[in-house]
């Protein structure tokens, strides 16, 4: 398969859905010779800022000069976004002749009857990763979990490390209905005498995830506990943040905006450390460096400046709030929201938090079978008639959002990643 072939399959296979459960996986990949098993890893899952986390620890590595794969999801512009090495995704050539072998694969396995049903999109990607990063020899790869951890399809790895970054409510359907259960499905990624590094503050939750590492006789390093404090002070768009383990103190200011970067760099700053005690020694300074450096497009990301427009993937209620908690203290100018979400979010909940953000608000919808029909985010947030505007295409909504901001006026895009995507392609002229 060429490249454009490559993707209209991988369309193919996206309608499969999710499926939880290693089976298919492990089958394809001990059919490859488990390819996951010739390197070592970092193992991150969290309801958010894990793939802040993972970008923080790629610029750490590359800080190092250490050869290092990352995989993450979902996509903003090109699914080859998800598989990079050393901070450059994989090339078009690359990626169609492993998804190409890939696929022959699969079929053999289904005619043989070992496979009994096909894998899915995330799973398919998540084999094509494993591929790449064996045969590109890397130095360690950096894996984020899809969703949940227990059944996840990254979770076939036994890594160095592994971490769990915040638990909030998020695809219930799937995890659960409570923190706690939420908690359990993530603390699935822990493993016999694997260090955790857990960020998760709230009681209940880490309670769950300590629980499940001292049955698994897995060290635990809690970020914030007794001891180990964080302070920030602001500067101009942003925070200065110390994060203190005792008597080691570190002080940064990331270039990812938000007090949550500042959370979400301390997990990473424990995450480097219990590399150097279990992988290989990383240095201070250039720990430092790798945070303050790190780039993670998508997250209160300003794609102009003139107009100035502010893009952010908040599609939770812990995500959101993060924004919320953002404008309200660094942007007092008038703003405008453009905002899409898939169809399984709480849009009751995203819109109390976001729509009184802004004088206006415009409903769009992104080209993807889950998105929700901008006629049905205005039936549900009810509450914010008067300031809701449906605009069906993302351009125009834009271009919408630039006419009803005054000339120093804010726009603001949130809601789902495949909206902030198709906003930064208008901006960055974006073709893969």
């Amino acid at each position: 398969m060429n490249y454009e072939q490559c993707l209209v399959y991988l369309d193919q296979i996206q309608n499969l859905g999710i499926k939880f459960g290693l089976d298919n996986v492990r089958t394809v990949l001990s059919s490859l010779n488990d390819p996951q098993s010739r390197y070592p890893s970092i193992h991150v899952a969290g309801t958010n800022g894990k793939g802040s986390v993972c970008a923080m620890l790629s610029f750490i590595l590359m800080e190092h000069g250490l050869r290092h794969g990352l995989f993450t999801s979902p996509h903003l512009v090109t699914v080859r976004e998800r598989i990079q090495i050393a901070g450059k995704p994989i090339p078009k050539e690359e990626f169609s002749r492993h998804l190409t072998s890939l696929r022959g694969v699969v079929e053999e396995l289904i005619a043989s009857k070992k496979l009994l049903s096909p894998p899915t999109y995330f799973e398919m990607l998540s084999c094509l990763a494993f591929l790449h990063f064996a045969e590109e020899r890397v130095d360690i790869a950096i894996l984020e979990v899809g969703m949940g951890g227990r059944f996840d399809a990254t979770n076939i790895v036994k890594p160095v490390i592994s971490a769990i970054t915040t638990i909030s409510p998020e695809h219930q359907k799937f995890l659960g209905e409570t923190q706690n259960e939420i908690a359990s499905e993530k603390a699935g990624i822990i493993k016999p005498g694997i260090p955790i590094v857990c960020g998760v503050e709230e009681e209940e939750a880490h309670q769950v995830i300590w629980n499940k590492a001292k049955e698994l006789s897995a060290p635990f390093f809690a970020v914030f506990s007794k001891g180990r404090s964080l302070r920030k002070e602001k500067t101009g768009r942003n925070f200065w943040f110390e994060y203190k383990l005792g008597e080691e103190k570190y002080a940064y200011a990331p270039s990812l905006l938000g007090e949550h970067q500042g959370k979400n760099a301390a997990i990473a700053i424990a995450v480097a450390r219990q590399l150097s005690k279990n992988w290989r020694r990383l240095e201070k300074s250039r720990i430092i460096r790798g945070v303050e450096t790190a780039n993670w497009p998508g997250r209160l990301e300003v794609v102009s400046e003139s107009p100035f427009v502010l893009v952010d993937g908040a599609h939770n209620e812990e995500g959101a709030k993060a924004l919320r908690k953002y404008v309200q203290e660094f942007i007092s100018l008038p703003k405008v929201l453009v905002f899409a979400v898939m169809r399984d979010k709480n849009i009751e909940k995203l819109s109390e938090i976001l729509f009184p953000l802004a004088h206006k608000v415009i409903c769009t919808r992104f080209p993807y079978f889950k998105a929700t029909a901008p006629e049905d985010i205005q039936r549900r947030a009810s509450r914010f008639q008067d300031r809701i505007v449906i605009q069906p295409d993302v351009q125009q909504a834009v271009q919408t959002a630039l006419q009803a901001a005054s000339p120093d006026g804010v726009v603001l895009v949130a809601g789902s990643l495949f909206l902030i995507g198709e906003v930064k392609k208008i901006f960055n002229a974006f073709t893969d």
